[in-house]
């Protein structure tokens, strides 16, 4: 397939054709709110069925809770305490087509072992979940893409982790899942739902849901956040997939139905891959949720939390309970207890909870154990709920309920469609060694772009080809080339400096100084290619900064609601506008965020 690039330009050209649909012939069939990895799944499932689609984002895509996860793809091995069987086929099918077919670049699997304490009826226990999980898994088409589950003995345990406490368990059982950059994903799904034609905007916030004569849903106004011109798009139907901002958009409508979402808050730490000396990952039961120590790169990402949040909605932080929480649970089990000072980096998340029912007033719905699809009024399709693993499912059930009848003569395809470096993939991976040969990388550096870009890096190839420099490592942060930098601004949607240390490489979490030491290299580089003049530059690191220490603070509160203040003291480079005459999605009135300081330089 030809691969597009998501340039300015193409986000330029896409407001101008969202905008054309507004007049009479040219309307989208499908208009999809919300780029997280479920909006960017409905719009390659929509634009896949033949149907021309747009989909717009009030922020970067993914910046909400699908940049957040546990970076997992995986079946979900607790709900087989719930005896929920289909639901974790389902997830462990959609893992394997990951794995095998649609992203097997991004997609990677990992081990974990599952601690045991009783030697006798525990290993019983847990491991006849286990061979039941890996049961379920072997149902799904095709050859098995994990291995099977194996039983270890403390001394085997020990040789895979030597770092876990002698007397925390007296063996343990290694089974198998898979991990994923989730941003990257995110921003996959969207290229390739573009190379197909489907008309994407980051930064562009629905402000209004229109309707007929008749009170059906047919449009929206947007605004472009970098511009401030309102447009009205002109679409069929109009797909909610807005995640914990669910209730927000359903009240654009001016309706009282629709799906009850809350936030749960979930946090992550990230420590130094040498801090903890292990082979694996391990998954740990708590009092309150499930805690992983995952392996990553040259880190260990460990987490979750699970706590109710009720403070606004776009910049959830990590306090220093949560961090205390997550440090002592991990702390029970390592032999080299963790402290703050090994802590590199955090993120913190929030879970769209899908409440019991659906709002007076919603037509009719289909719900599932973990998603939930409706329609509050006509025009208007809502799904909510769900997780990462799952999100082609629910992009799925998501068009298929806004077309109706129509979708049993074009049903769904994306289980056959590969994201976009996917193909030619393998060829690439036999050729890592030339490739390392020709441009003095390692061949670490050389599995890292494969892993980031599939078949894709032949584009970062050339840029390099063109301009020799683009090979070398960033001097602050030489897990990065500078062509992976640039390739981020020329390729991959970029419209602010946030947009690559937050979501098209890791640097805010995987370094302890979240990348600031090649902060003016990166904004050098990108600069150069998005036309930025020096004041510009300078206010993007400026306001990169001021979001940075404002984390920091906010991470030494002990409560939420004292480091939401602390953080909405930095304020955003593209703000969002209040709705309606009301706060931001999330926000109080009277909060920090509702206050001119909040909404960005000057007070927009």
């Amino acid at each position: 397939m030809r691969t597009v690039a998501l340039t300015p330009q193409k986000r330029t050209e896409a407001l101008a054709a969202l905008e054309a649909s507004g007049t009479e012939g040219n309307e989208l069939d499908v208009l999809v709110i919300g780029g997280g990895v479920t909006g960017a799944g409905i719009a390659l499932d929509a634009v896949s069925r033949g149907l021309r689609v747009g989909i717009v984002e009030a922020q970067d895509w993914g910046s909400g809770t699908s940049s957040r996860s546990s970076k997992l793809v995986h079946g979900g091995l607790r709900y087989l305490q719930m005896l929920d069987f289909h639901l974790v086929h389902e997830a462990l099918t959609e893992r394997d087509l990951l794995l095998k077919r649609i992203a097997p670049h991004l997609v990677k699997p990992v081990s974990f072992l599952y601690p045991l304490e009783n030697a006798w009826w525990e290993r019983a226990y847990v491991g006849a979940g286990v061979a039941l999980y890996d049961t379920l898994a072997s149902l799904a088409p095709g050859k098995r893409a994990m291995p099977w589950h194996r039983h270890l003995s403390r001394a085997g345990m020990e040789r895979m982790f030597p770092d876990l406490k002698h007397d925390a368990a007296v063996g343990a059982v290694r089974y198998f899942d898979a991990s994923v950059d989730d941003a990257r994903l995110v921003v996959t799904i969207i290229r390739t739902a573009v190379s197909y034609g489907a008309l994407a905007a980051s930064r562009t916030q629905v402000v209004e849901l229109t309707k007929r004569g008749t009170g059906v849903v047919n449009g929206a106004v947007v605004a472009d956040l970098e511009t401030g011109k309102e447009i009205t798009v002109r679409a069929d139907q109009v797909i909610n997939a807005t995640g914990v901002w669910t209730e927000e958009t359903e009240a654009l409508a001016d309706t009282e139905g629709g799906l009850h979402v809350l936030a749960s808050k979930g946090i992550h730490i990230v420590v130094p891959r040498d801090r903890i000396r292990g082979e694996v990952g391990l998954i740990l039961q708590t009092e309150k949720s499930v805690l992983f120590v995952i392996p990553w790169s040259r880190y260990w990402v460990i987490g979750t939390t699970d706590t109710p949040w009720k403070q606004e909605l776009q910049h959830p932080v990590a306090t220093a309970a949560d961090i205390e929480y997550v440090l002592d649970h991990a702390n029970a089990v390592l032999e080299r207890p963790l402290t703050k000072d090994d802590i590199i980096g955090t993120w913190a998340g929030l879970r769209p909870l899908l409440q019991p029912g659906t709002k007076e007033g919603t037509s009719s719905a289909k719900v599932s154990r973990e998603h939930t699809v409706a329609s509050p009024t006509p025009g208007l399709t809502v799904i909510a709920g769900g997780k990462l693993t799952t999100y082609r499912v629910m992009a799925k059930d998501a068009v298929d309920f806004a077309l109706g009848e129509r979708a049993k003569t074009n049903p769904s395809i994306t289980d056959r469609i590969p994201l976009v470096g996917a193909e030619g993939h393998a060829v690439l991976q036999r050729q890592a060694r030339r490739i390392a040969e020709t441009y003095g990388w390692s061949r670490p550096m050389v599995e890292h772009l494969l892993h980031r870009y599939g078949s894709m890096l032949t584009e970062i190839i050339d840029m390099v080809e063109e301009q020799p420099d683009l090979a070398k490592p960033l001097d602050g942060a030489p897990a990065y080339l500078r062509a992976e930098v640039a390739y981020a601004a020329t390729h991959e949607g970029v419209l602010h400096l946030e947009d690559v240390l937050l979501l098209r490489t890791r640097l805010v979490y995987e370094q302890a100084d979240q990348g600031l030491a090649a902060i003016e290299e990166i904004a050098e580089v990108v600069g150069a290619r998005l036309g930025w003049d020096a004041a510009t530059r300078k206010a993007e690191v400026e306001s990169y900064r001021a979001r940075c220490e404002a984390e920091a603070a906010a991470a030494a509160e002990q409560s939420d609601e004292a480091a939401e203040t602390v953080r909405l003291k930095a304020a955003d480079v593209a703000p969002l506008r209040p709705l309606g005459g009301k706060a931001e999605p999330g926000v109080k009135p009277g909060s920090p965020a509702d206050t001119p300081a909040a909404q960005g330089p000057a007070g927009t």
